[in-house]
């Protein structure tokens, strides 16, 4: 009776629409509807992910089979069929194809027996090998015999009519995962033109329950069709529950302009509600990466499908009930309709607002997050101090600013890194005095503004100074005139006492060269100059991409900067002053134009070096088996990398799903008093992801666009506008991932309190980062979860040379919140002179120290750096087993050691060949000393020790040089033997 009386108040054209969809679903499905289900042991994988069971009647020559498959992917004429005798496994010979699209499949196969065939009909070839899938769908199968075609005449349309009729009783996915039930079976046109003809709107709006998210653009799933429109949702919520749920918009006649909802509360009969403030349309408005507030519109083109994902905070505090309420629905142009929402909220309160089990999407609301966004330093580092107006204290650093708010002197500890004041140039201007027109300060940041004018243009400079020693400086030009300015140049003096190393604009880690001249190519974007004790790397800013150079993403050179070519980069090394120079070339303004130069610097080195933690905190890298055996564990092993594709981490950048697997790991682990960090980075996400149908609903913010192709998976299910990467074949199935999006996205919002959930729920120890795309204030946020969730987590970072033309270039702003370095892909060890070694494969000039990895690297360099490489990471045919290395390592006890290398001013060892390196680890009164040799032939070196300096007698000391497998033979040698160095080789030597 409710029901009836609910019908009567509707609009005399929806009764009449719900009348119309009541009569189809009565009288059009009955005869062409198809089940659907899931096979309870998978076929091999090669026939495809789809099959459909045909039943035959009887033995014949030829049998028709004819049924609505209701397809959604692209081509399926183009696919090879293939059917079998599921009782035999015989394969049938002749297929007749009379009728092959999305909506259906018409055609004849045989010779048959009486029984059950089973039907594939998108079978490819598999890809065994991780990386980027490699084949496709097979080609389409061969014709069939002409001979059986003439005999059971199928070229006669009446004669076909005639033949045996096989019955599709069910269309099969090869597992649950590979359904297109119920979301992707399509309408038929005659279906769909009845449901659109049905509404006087140019729009449909349809809800949906978060359990079967939207998935089709372009189609309309058979489940709306049949279930109706019913112009409300109802669901069941728990208190303390983030709710989501659906509503798909169908724009059937025209398309929508600047789709949005407006909520209102829902009220209950016990008196509470569920205030609006408490909805968000994850699609028409959120929080960006930076905590900024942004607002999207939303338009659906004619015959497209939007979905747009509602999110509901439910407070614990509500009181149970059935809370109801009315969303309305508003384009431009178009009548409003409205939604009538029902929420029966149980008295359950439900743990971590449902956010433990994925399919509930309340993680949604990580999109929005603005965790760890504060100005609270994070460790080691401290509050910026306010020494005087211009003077600022940071962790081990002073800056001074002069009056344009370029650094005026820079000091790290002790060391002065400029020779004079920073300073910008505009050719034939004249600058009036500066004025600092605001200054702003708290805890771990200082602004300050400044404003000036020259004849021709305003100026306007914004520093914003953070507590790691990273300076960000927006330089704004207004033009008063039409003018041209002949150049803008940035010009930063260094010490040439401390511009001994440089890398980036077109160089490696080297020694600064007298002249160097370099364009953006590459792209360039970035440069380094300084030594161990001081530095400075600059960041030119100004392209729509600010990350790091990856094989993915790749940074246009800055605008600004750039000026269309003319701009680039020079450096003069002089005796007393090294210049950097940064300069654009001539260009025209007109009058009002604006123009901003951005730049970011940041001073090094970013901390001190914590080489007890490097020579203690030994990695095991196994990738595809993470679990030391016990003998391992004893050898020295004190961290575990989880890499992806394993049973505890199987999808790329999603661990999520297999949470009770990781748990267990890291919980023994833990027990054994081992830290366990995961692979869990951004760049692509697996199409695993539970989350992957509503980011796609966000257009393409999150998910990046492209050709699509890829792992059949992916060519089935998101059919086109996407850009296949990673590929991994898993135990039990396979993980094929999607390129994210370049530039800021709110996935890095649901990253970081993602990275939150699993320190609290899973246990983990920090991350391992594999080459990211977002920038140091993400890792800056990171840094913060970590410290406050659990201190003492670690964060390492790993780099390809081959595509990020060098990573320690391009990742230096990490620097301030990363514990260890591994720069090692595709470097080639042998090759690399001790300048390339020393800056960007060991860390030690920016307060870091690292890892090998390529080939198992050069055991005889690496320890000239304090590295080895990871245990037992396979490489280039290389198994890496350091652990001989470690035993002397823990033999002499280099954990409580000083280290002095050769770069330090100074060194109580030296050799008199500048092609041979040695590096010296003290402690009480011995000493392990790494020699290495970059010299090309075999040579002899003699070493200069000062003994006096080590606190040892010269009668008394011996030199001798241990066993070590596959690194040295053991020998003892006079303090005034000649050391024999082989190529690339060197020793380990106690003096003691």
């Amino acid at each position: 009776m409710k029901n009836i009386k609910s019908l009567l108040h509707l609009h005399s054209k929806q009764l009449l629409f719900i009348i119309l969809v009541i009569a189809f679903n009565f009288l059009g499905y009955s005869q062409s509807e198809v089940k659907y289900g899931i096979a309870e042991i998978p076929w091999e994988a090669g026939l495809g992910n789809h099959r459909a069971i045909l039943e035959v009647p009887k033995k014949a020559e030829a049998v028709k089979v004819n049924f609505s498959w209701r397809r959604h992917d692209k081509n399926p004429e183009k696919r090879q069929f293939v059917i079998i005798n599921s009782r035999t496994g015989e394969t049938i010979k002749n297929i007749y194809r009379i009728e092959i699209n999305n909506e259906k499949c018409e055609l004849v196969f045989g010779p048959v027996k009486k029984g059950i065939y089973n039907f594939y009909y998108l079978p490819f070839k598999p890809d065994t090998e991780w990386g980027y899938y490699k084949y496709g769908y097979l080609d389409r199968e061969k014709s069939p015999d002409k001979v059986w075609i003439a005999n059971n005449k199928l070229n006669d349309i009446k004669e076909l009519g005639k033949l045996p009729k096989a019955i599709c009783t069910e269309v099969q996915a090869r597992k649950e995962f590979d359904s297109f039930f119920p979301m992707e079976v399509i309408t038929t046109k005659e279906e769909l033109k009845n449901f659109v003809d049905g509404s006087d709107s140019n729009y449909i709006a349809i809800t949906e329950d978060r359990k079967y998210p939207i998935k089709m653009r372009d189609q309309l799933p058979l489940k709306w069709i049949k279930e109706g429109i019913s112009g409300s949702f109802k669901g069941n919520a728990m208190r303390n529950e983030y709710y989501t749920f659906q509503i798909g918009i169908y724009a059937s006649k025209s398309t929508i302009k600047n789709v949005r909802l407006q909520f209102e509360s829902l009220k209950s009969s016990n008196g509470d509600s569920i205030p609006a403030s408490a909805f968000t349309c994850f699609n028409t408005d959120g929080i960006d990466p930076y905590g900024n507030a942004f607002a999207k519109q939303v338009d659906v083109a004619q015959g497209r499908v939007q979905a747009l994902w509602v999110g509901t905070d439910i407070s614990k505090g509500v009181k149970a009930g059935t809370f109801s309420g009315n969303i309305t629905i508003k384009a431009n142009g178009e009548q409003d309709q409205q939604i009538k929402i029902i929420l029966h909220v149980s008295d359950e309160v439900i743990v971590n607002r449902g956010d433990n089990e994925p399919w509930r999407h309340s993680r949604l609301r990580w999109l929005n997050s603005t965790i760890g966004l504060d100005n609270e330093p994070t460790k080691p580092y401290t509050p910026i101090s306010i020494k005087d107006e211009n003077t600022l204290g940071l962790y081990g650093k002073e800056i001074s600013l002069n009056n344009t708010g370029m650094p005026n002197a820079i000091k790290v500890w002790n060391t002065e890194v400029l020779s004079s004041p920073i300073r910008y140039v505009m050719d034939g201007e004249k600058i009036d005095k500066y004025s600092l027109e605001s200054s702003w300060d708290k805890l771990g940041t200082v602004i300050k503004k400044y404003t000036a004018n020259s004849d021709n243009f305003e100026i306007q400079t914004e520093t914003v100074t953070e507590f790691d020693g990273h300076l960000n400086y927006k330089i704004k030009l207004v033009a008063k005139s039409d003018v041209t300015l002949s150049d803008f140049r940035l010009e930063i003096p260094y010490q040439s006492s401390v511009a001994e190393y440089m890398m980036g604009m077109g160089l490696p880690g080297t020694t600064v060269p007298k002249h160097h001249l370099s364009k953006w190519k590459g792209p360039q974007d970035s440069f380094w100059v300084g030594n161990t004790y001081g530095g400075l790397h600059v960041e030119l800013r100004g392209s729509t991409y600010h990350g790091p150079l990856l094989n993915l993403y790749k940074p246009e050179p800055p605008k600004s900067w750039d000026n269309d070519g003319k701009g680039g980069f020079s450096i003069e090394k002089k005796e007393e002053e090294t210049i950097a120079t940064v300069f654009t070339g001539k260009r025209t303004f007109t009058k009002g134009e604006e123009l901003v130069f951005e730049l970011s610097l940041l001073v090094t080195p970013v901390k001190e070096i914590d080489s007890k933690a490097q020579f203690t905190n030994r990695y095991y890298h196994n990738g595809l088996a993470p679990k030391p055996k016990e003998e391992e564990i004893t050898d020295g092993v004190k961290i575990i990398n989880v890499h992806h594709a394993n049973k505890y981490n199987p999808f790329i950048n999603y661990p999520f799903i297999n949470t009770k697997e990781m748990r267990g790991f890291v919980d023994e682990m833990h027990s054994k008093d081992l830290k366990v960090k995961i692979y869990y980075t951004i760049r692509e996400l697996s199409n695993h992801a539970t989350e992957i149908w509503a980011l796609r609903s966000l257009d393409n913010e999150i998910l990046g666009t492209g050709k699509g192709g890829g792992y059949p998976w992916l060519q089935e299910h998101l059919v086109n506008d996407y850009n296949p990467q990673w590929y991994s074949p898993l135990e039990d199935g396979i993980d094929a991932s999607l390129v994210n999006a370049p530039g800021d996205s709110r996935w890095y919002n649901y990253y970081l309190e993602g990275l939150s959930w699993l320190v609290k729920n899973i246990g983990i120890d920090g991350l391992y980062l594999d080459d990211v795309s977002y920038d140091r204030r993400i890792l800056k946020r990171m840094r913060k979860i970590l410290d406050r969730e659990k201190p003492g987590s670690l964060i390492d970072l790993h780099s390809n040379t081959g595509f990020s033309k060098g990573p320690a270039t391009q990742y230096t702003e990490f620097f301030p919140y990363l514990d260890k370095l591994w720069f090692g892909e595709s470097f080639m060890y042998d090759e690399m002179p001790p300048e390339n070694w020393l800056v960007e494969v060991s860390g030690i000039p920016f307060g870091h120290m690292g890892d090998m990895l390529h080939a198992g690297g050069n055991p005889w360099r690496g320890m000239i750096y304090g590295m080895t490489v990871r245990y037992p990471w396979f490489t280039d045919g290389v198994t890496c087993d350091p652990r001989d290395i470690w035993k002397v390592w823990d033999q002499f006890g280099i954990a409580d050691a000083k280290m002095i290398g050769y770069w330090e001013k100074n060194t109580p060892i030296t050799v008199d060949r500048k092609d041979i390196k040695a590096t010296i680890y003290i402690k009480n009164g011995k000493a392990l000393i790494s020699i290495a040799s970059w010299a090309p032939e075999s040579v002899e070196v003699k070493l200069n020790i000062d003994l006096e300096a080590l606190g040892l007698n010269e009668k008394k000391v011996k030199l001798y040089a241990p066993e070590i497998l596959k690194f040295q033979e053991k020998r003892t040698f006079e303090l005034t033997d000649k050391i024999p160095m082989i190529p690339n080789k060197g020793w380990l030597l106690y003096l003691e």
